[in-house]
């Protein structure tokens, strides 16, 4: 039961987080979903998938603590739960960091800033990182088959979301001032020496 009650408050922050940050935004006039709009082609494609992917490893999220699948072995549960919160404290960090330069998806009308103080000092993705240790804890706490095979699956396009879309957004927005961030942290976690 316990499992349950720290996965159900980790997703009310991580997406309670998510949702006031783009009310927020709403509010000042800043449109802060950008997944799939005015894109063509193959970046169309991955952010629309990448959009359906978190829709549906939510809702198996949903299902399997409802259900309560759980993983045989203790140990397992407790790391599980431990990177769901550190995901949902690590994405919230981020967000916040972030200020008004936050989209979900990129935009080319909207000029937003390279941020690379607080946490992206360690991370240049620590938004998506936060997604993926909140999705890998949560299937390790509620392992099944249908849950892992999304899991891994929403974890893949958000890594193909960073590096087809993201980086060569931000490449071209951002230029020389970019590509020298991007010398000095790595994609996920650490700084290149």
């Amino acid at each position: 039961m316990e499992f349950k009650i720290i996965s159900i408050a980790i997703l009310i922050a991580f997406y309670g987080c998510y949702f006031a940050k783009m009310f927020y935004q709403r509010k000042q006039g800043i449109q802060t979903d950008q997944i799939g709009k005015d894109k063509v082609g193959f970046v169309k494609f991955v952010e629309v998938t990448m959009k359906a992917a978190a829709v549906l490893v939510f809702l198996a999220d949903l299902v399997s603590i409802v259900i309560g699948t759980s993983q045989r072995f203790m140990v397992i549960r407790v790391i599980g739960a431990a990177a769901g919160i550190a995901g949902t404290l690590v994405f919230i960090v981020s967000v916040r960091t972030m200020g008004n330069s936050w989209r979900a998806g990129v935009s080319k009308t909207d000029k937003t800033e390279l941020v690379t103080n607080g946490i992206y000092q360690i991370s240049r993705n620590p938004a998506f990182l936060g997604f993926d240790l909140l999705y890998i804890g949560i299937l390790l706490m509620f392992f099944n088959w249908i849950l892992c095979i999304l899991t891994v699956f929403a974890v893949l396009m958000y890594h193909l979301q960073i590096v087809r879309v993201e980086e060569t957004f931000l490449l071209a927005a951002f230029g020389d001032e970019y590509l020298q961030y991007k010398k000095k942290v790595f994609r996920y976690v650490g700084r290149k020496r």
